[in-house]
Order: structure tokens, then C-alpha cells, then sequence
């Protein structure tokens, strides 16, 4: 195994200003700097965790606390999860994953202890009780989300009442005038969760905007579910001709469901989405949609974090536009 001294040794130094360069504790040049740096390269030398942390003063792992509560659908969660371990190994960090109910008091605990650095939290709520604590901690945090007041925080995400402004624009630029939204699991409205309630504002601002009549319809995530949730639609809304998705699992049963009951994709019906691209493209009939980022969201969470670690200052907030990828779902309404 390669020590610190074989460095120093292949750079021509003295391990002790390996060590400075290694953890930034006293000024060294430039071109010192860069020969060990191209020494370390060469040989493979990797610090010793414990050592490099005693070093710094710092564990170099990031906390990312994901509550796997009800209603939240776990693949598109690990998308997130995944793009945040892959950003922060590229910065040679760690990543604790904390998918219990973590509260204040879990946060709390991971903090004291001194495990990890820094935190990304996910599932914010618009009313988040973790907030004030967040904005106390000693330890710089970044949210995956945006509660109702993000003073004082660094918040990141899609900029999800934007999407849902988008979606009905598409429909009534296609001239569709009745139009449904179709959301999260019940539970998820009744905890108040951030992105859920951002698209339910963009969708009905949009609608009323526009003068379409429109409704809102928390669906549970399962194919009985999607079928009910269509026939409640065509009973109460018989003129209906577009439907926005945001709820994953049901998007292939609830476009089932609306054929089987007798309107076409996208001859009588058209639906878009806020989804993944993937499952977007693989329904039968492919979805217009708009993609979840998470690949971009994670990353940029993490650049975030790495800066307010480094002592840079970074903006509050960071809303990432929307984007439609028109598919076969939409058409234009058909002349009555």
C-alpha cells in the first residue's frame, strides 16, 4: 500500500508538506501543489479516512435524509438518492442515507454526533417542523424542495408550479377547455408535501388563467384506483378532453382505464404528465411530458453544499425550468 512518505519521496518533499497539501492547513506554491498532486496520481495514493478527517476536522460524508414515507413512490426517490452519491464521490464525499422518519430530533442526532459534514434533506413539506432547527444547525444543509417560507435555507428543485402552468398551456393551446388533474396519493396533500402543492397552484392558476373549467383529484397509486378516478371524471366531468398526470405508478392504468371506459388516446383524450423521460416514453401510448431532473437536482444539491462547505456564498434559491416533450398523447379537440 502507497504511504504518504513514498509521495513525498516521489515528489522530492517532506511528507509533511504532503500532509499541508493534502489538508490546506498552510499555504504551499503552486508548483509544489502540482507535483504532488501529479506523485499521487501516479502512484495511487489514497489518504486514510480517519486520518484525512482528523486532519480537516471534517468526516467528508454528506447525510441525505429521504423519508420513505407513505405515498411516495421509491423509484423515482432513488433516482435522487443515486445522483447525489454519484456527485459527491466526484468530490470524494460519503453519503449517509437516512430514510426513517427523521424528525428534529433525528437530525438532531446525526448533527451532534459529528458523522457527517453537511445534510440534503428531501420531502419537504410547505410547513416543515424540521425547518427552524435546519436553519440552527452549525452544519450547512441544502433542501431538495421548497417550503412556504425559504428564507434563510438553500433550497433546489424543478420548478414545479411552472410545470404545472405548462402542462394546461400545452392543452389549451391545443384548444381543450375541460380540463383534470389527476395528483399524489391522498396522504401526500395532507402533509403538506412542497411539490405536490406547487403543481396543484400551477395547474389551477393556469386553468383559470385560460378560463378552462378544471378539477383536482388526489389518486392513490394503484390500477383500482387509476379506474375509479376515471370513472368519477366522466360522470362529473362528461366534456372533459384533457387530463394532466402526476402520480407515476398510475399513468399507464388511468390511460387504460379512459380507453377501456371509451375515449381514445389521443383521438378523444389527451394526457401529459410530470414524470420521469423513461416512463414516459414506455407507456403504449407515449406520454407528453415533463421530466423530473433528478439527475441534474442532485448534482447541483451537492455543488451547492460543496461551496457553502468551502465558505462560498450561494443563492437561496435555485428553480430549474421546466421542459415539454411533446409524444402521442396530445392532439388537438376534436371539432364537436
Amino acid at each position: 500500500m502507497v504511504k504518504i512518505t513514498d509521495v513525498a519521496r516521489h515528489a522530492g518533499v517532506s511528507p509533511s508538506t504532503v500532509s499541508y497539501a493534502l489538508s490546506g492547513k498552510r499555504p504551499i506554491s503552486e508548483e509544489t501543489r502540482q507535483r504532488i498532486a501529479a506523485s499521487i496520481r501516479e502512484l495511487g495514493y489514497r489518504p486514510h479516512a480517519g486520518a484525512r478527517a482528523l486532519a480537516s476536522s471534517r468526516s467528508n460524508v454528506l447525510a441525505l435524509v429521504v423519508p420513505l414515507r407513505a405515498g411516495i413512490h421509491v423509484p423515482v426517490v432513488m433516482q435522487f438518492a443515486v445522483s447525489v452519491v454519484t456527485a459527491a464521490r466526484r468530490h470524494d464525499h460519503d453519503v449517509l442515507l437516512l430514510t426513517q422518519e427523521e424528525g428534529e430530533d433525528g437530525l438532531r442526532r446525526v448533527a451532534d454526533t459529528a458523522l457527517v459534514d453537511a445534510l440534503i434533506v428531501m420531502d419537504v413539506q410547505l410547513h416543515d417542523p424540521r425547518l427552524p432547527l435546519l436553519r440552527a444547525l452549525d452544519r450547512p444543509s441544502v433542501l431538495i424542495g421548497f417550503p412556504a417560507t425559504p428564507e434563510g435555507l438553500t433550497c433546489i428543485d424543478l420548478d414545479f408550479k411552472a410545470a404545472g402552468e405548462l402542462c394546461v398551456e400545452r392543452l389549451a393551446g391545443l384548444g381543450h377547455r375541460v380540463v383534470a388533474l389527476v395528483g399524489s396519493p391522498p396522504e401526500v396533500y395532507v402533509r403538506g408535501t412542497a411539490f405536490a402543492q406547487r403543481v396543484v397552484e400551477g395547474f389551477t392558476a393556469a386553468a383559470d388563467r385560460n378560463g378552462l373549467a378544471s378539477s383536482v383529484h388526489p389518486c392513490e397509486a394503484s390500477p383500482g384506483a387509476a379506474r375509479r378516478v376515471a370513472e368519477q371524471l366522466l360522470r362529473e366531468q362528461p366534456a372533459l378532453t384533457g387530463v394532466v398526470v402526476h402520480n407515476e405508478p398510475i399513468l399507464e392504468p388511468l390511460i387504460d382505464a379512459f380507453e377501456q371506459l371509451g375515449l381514445r388516446v389521443p383521438g378523444d383524450l389527451s394526457v401529459t404528465a410530470i414524470c420521469p423521460d423513461e416512463l414516459a416514453e414506455g407507456v403504449r401510448v407515449p406520454v407528453t411530458s415533463i421530466a423530473i431532473p433528478s439527475a441534474e437536482v442532485g448534482a447541483r444539491a451537492v455543488e451547492l453544499l460543496m461551496k457553502k462547505l468551502g465558505g462560498t456564498d450561494v443563492p437561496e434559491a435555485t428553480l430549474l425550468a421546466p421542459r415539454l416533450t411533446e409524444r402521442a398523447s396530445t392532439a388537438c379537440r376534436a371539432a364537436p
